[in-house]
Parts: structure tokens; C-alpha cells; sequence
């Protein structure tokens, strides 16, 4: 399988808000690869660096220490709850606006849009702007948007989570018949069933350290026994 993200001996670190001669360890000698195609969960407590971490896979957070090496041919997106959107503009036009950053031309992107608005329920709501959203339809439209432009790399950090049973079930749907097209996904998601039914490898942080990696009945079994 092809490597597409190699993380190499990652550490970072955040000065503490309480006093900024102080700072705290998030990340500490994290070594991972990850092959195109593969589901891997990550796994820990809050506070473990699962979220810090996908932000140094997507390029938002530079490692204080160590290298990250993306394929050059692939294209990444973090999707998290209130990351990126402009909370100003509409639906439609974060829509338009992330499709855009991702590399796609103006012309297929506005192609894309009713598509996207169709996928995430929103309705009228489209149109309106994400200030207004409720935490559930922000997630439609982070994922949807997402998922719709065939990104090749999808960072999810709890966008499962969130909203009505019914639409995670057809997000989950909608990402497993995406997976067949070599899509690679990362999730963090604390619902092990989830982990268990989208994901063919986890890795466990704990302490900004990888404790496992490997299987998913293998790690989530070590997690569970810990916790």
C-alpha cells in the first residue's frame, strides 16, 4: 500500500494560559505512518492529543519537533466542529468557500453546491448564516462538504458525533461507499462501536504518546483494560 502521511518523532507543545513562561507537553515522539485507503481511529482520553494531532496532519499546527511528509498528489481536509467556517457567510457560501481552498475550480464548485445542500438537510438553512447553525448543522455541512469534493485524505474530529441518529447513520453510509474510492480516513470518535464498524486500525494516545497501534479489537480491548 502506498504511504501517503509519514508523522516522524512529532512533539509539540502550548504555553499554558495561566502563565506564559510555562507550557505543557501535547505530542511527545509520535512516529505513524498511514497508507491510502486505510480507517484508523484514534482513541484516548480527552487531553490524549488526538485533536492536535490531526491539525499537524492537516497543516494547521506546526510540530515544535519532527517532520510530517504528506503526498505531494493528495489533497487533505479537517473536518471539526467550527473549524474554518466563516461565521458570517451562509452554508452556501462556506460550501463554495471551502471548495475552492480545496483546489477546485469556481465553476464545478458552484456545480457542487446543490448537491451538498441536498446531503445535508439543511433546507432553507443553506442560505442562512452558520452563525445561526445549531452544533448538529454545522456538522451536516463540515462533513458534507467534506465528503462532496472527494477529498482524498478526511481528518474527522467528533463530526460523527453530533445530530440526530439518523443523519450519523447516513454519514456513515455515505463514508463507507466513499472508502471504496481509496478515500483515507482518521477519526477520532469516543463511541468504540463507531471505531469498531468504519475503522481496520486504531491507535490509542495516551499522555501525547502512541500506547498502541495496531488492530482495532486488539487496541480498543488494551484501551478499555486501561481506562
Amino acid at each position: 500500500m502506498t504511504t501517503i502521511i509519514r508523522l516522524t518523532n512529532i512533539a509539540m507543545s502550548f504555553q499554558k494560559a495561566s502563565d506564559a513562561r510555562e507550557s505543557y507537553q501535547a505530542l511527545s515522539g509520535v512516529n505513524v505512518d498511514i497508507a491510502q485507503g486505510e480507517r484508523v481511529g484514534l482513541v484516548g482520553r480527552n487531553g490524549a492529543g488526538k485533536s492536535t494531532l490531526l491539525r499537524i496532519i492537516a497543516g494547521i499546527y506546526p510540530p515544535v519537533a519532527g517532520s510530517v511528509w504528506r503526498h505531494p498528489d493528495k489533497t487533505i481536509a479537517l473536518l471539526s466542529l467550527g473549524l474554518g467556517f466563516k461565521m458570517e457567510l451562509s452554508g452556501r457560501d462556506n460550501a463554495l468557500l471551502a471548495a475552492m481552498l480545496q483546489g477546485v475550480s469556481r465553476r464545478r464548485a458552484l456545480g457542487l453546491l446543490d448537491e451538498i445542500g441536498a446531503f445535508t438537510e439543511l433546507g432553507e438553512f443553506f442560505d442562512e448564516p452558520v452563525k445561526t447553525y445549531s452544533t448538529g448543522m454545522r456538522s451536516r455541512l463540515g462533513f458534507a462538504t467534506g465528503l462532496l469534493l472527494d477529498t482524498d485524505v478526511l481528518l474527522l474530529d467528533e463530526i460523527l458525533a453530533v445530530g440526530d441518529p439518523i443523519f450519523r447513520q447516513k454519514a456513515r453510509d455515505a463514508l463507507n461507499a466513499k472508502l471504496s474510492e481509496d478515500k483515507t480516513v482518521i477519526l477520532v470518535h469516543h463511541a468504540e462501536q463507531a471505531i469498531r464498524e468504519m475503522c481496520s486500525r486504531a491507535i490509542w494516545l495516551a499522555d501525547g504518546e502512541v500506547r498502541e497501534d495496531g488492530a482495532v479489537n486488539d487496541v480498543l480491548s488494551a484501551y478499555a483494560t486501561a481506562v
